[in-house]
């Protein structure tokens, strides 16, 4: 099969999600694709990222990039309040996007980017790829084929240390809400699209976002600057089934353990998943079970057949990228739809204005199918 030539936005050669993630999880698949141009803002670190990353072409300018016929894919990693220029200009060249959640800084300019997509009958993917963690795709399963019974209840909690009221200088523009980088969108898009993939749709809610600080501190700067997005948030609700969910997310939790742990309960058996130790950023969810009378939680092996083929000496999240970037490589060879795409990244951004609608009116709230 022909390689995908794939161009990356954002390909800062310094740090970021393309250096750590992207590029590796690329590398591991370069029976698919190969890196041929990368671009950020200056011409310099576009030439440091090309030879880092080994790419033929460099470029200070985005629309250079996706313009340049050696480029079949292109991939958005650069901050979400930019996305919606980036995909725009890659979408117009007709090129295939990946592009990292959240799709857009709001739900109105995702709509408009999946509009678009299909319009173009390009092939697109949306960096939700914690659902292909190798857990959450056994956990998916081991619910379906009904080895924990009827599904009664889904409980996930995610403290995160950062989004309060200190952060690093390169995550400062996560304090203003409209960029559209928040805990509810990225958190919540993140783990919620876990539980509703392994589980099923959420119908039915109530929530609380709120916000408890009104400034943030720039760590290497000590600047004082002001906030308006939320440092908790929490939902209940019900899937299809009327199985319960009760979801809490909390920013600035510097204290007392960050560990994401999702608790499942079924009438005949429990899952729970959590990252063990606590990291940041797993590769997977360590997963625990008990079915029939048993009451201790055990730890389960996952098979083998839920790691992805490619990738898998990888750690991170450049493991789940691979997946997601396999996927997509198949979606374009074959015309499935493998990868999590643009239409669903609308459907989460949708269920997160629910949540916020929910929160500002007090008042239970429906979810569209």
């Amino acid at each position: 099969m022909k390689r995908i030539r794939v161009g990356i936005i954002g390909a800062n050669p310094e740090r970021g999600w393309a250096k750590v993630a992207h590029v590796p999880a690329l590398k591991a698949l370069a029976q698919q694709y190969e890196i041929t141009a990368v671009s950020t803002t200056r011409r310099a670190s576009a030439e440091e990222a090309a030879r880092q990353f080994g790419a033929a072409h460099a470029f200070d300018r985005a629309e250079a990039l996706v313009a340049h016929p050696e480029v079949d894919l292109v991939t958005v990693s650069v901050k979400t309040p930019d996305h919606g220029r980036a995909v725009r200009a890659a979408l117009d060249a007709g090129k295939h996007v990946f592009c990292e959640w959240p799709l857009g800084a709001n739900t109105a300019e995702a709509e408009e980017l999946s509009a678009r997509a299909d319009a173009k009958g390009v092939r697109t993917a949306i960096g939700l790829q914690r659902r292909f963690w190798p857990s959450v795709l056994y956990v998916r399963d081991l619910v379906r084929e009904g080895a924990i019974g009827r599904l009664r209840s889904c409980n996930l909690s995610y403290p995160v240390p950062y989004m309060g009221a200190r952060m690093p200088a390169y995550g400062a523009y996560a304090s203003d809400a409209a960029n559209g980088a928040t805990l509810l969108s990225i958190m919540g898009g993140h783990f919620l699209d876990i539980v509703s993939f392994a589980l099923g749709d959420i119908r039915e809610l109530s929530a609380v976002v709120t916000q408890q600080f009104d400034t943030m501190t720039i760590l290497e700067t000590q600047e004082v600057i002001p906030v308006t997005s939320p440092h908790q948030v929490l939902v209940s609700g019900t899937f299809d089934g009327n199985a319960v969910l009760a979801a809490h997310f909390e920013a600035g939790k510097e204290r007392g353990g960050t560990d994401l742990l999702i608790r499942i309960t079924g009438t005949e058996g429990a899952l729970e998943l959590r990252s063990e130790p606590a990291e940041l950023d797993p590769s997977d969810l360590a997963l625990f079970g008990a079915r029939g009378d048993a009451t201790a939680l055990e730890k389960y092996t996952v098979p083998s057949q839920y790691y992805g083929p490619h990738g898998t000496e990888l750690r991170g999240s450049s493991y789940a990228l691979a997946q997601v970037y396999a996927a997509l490589a198949h979606d374009i060879a074959e015309g499935t739809s493998l990868a999590p795409s643009f239409r669903d990244a609308v459907s989460r951004h949708r269920l997160l204005d629910v949540i916020a609608t929910a929160s500002s009116t007090g008042q239970r709230q429906r979810v569209a199918a």
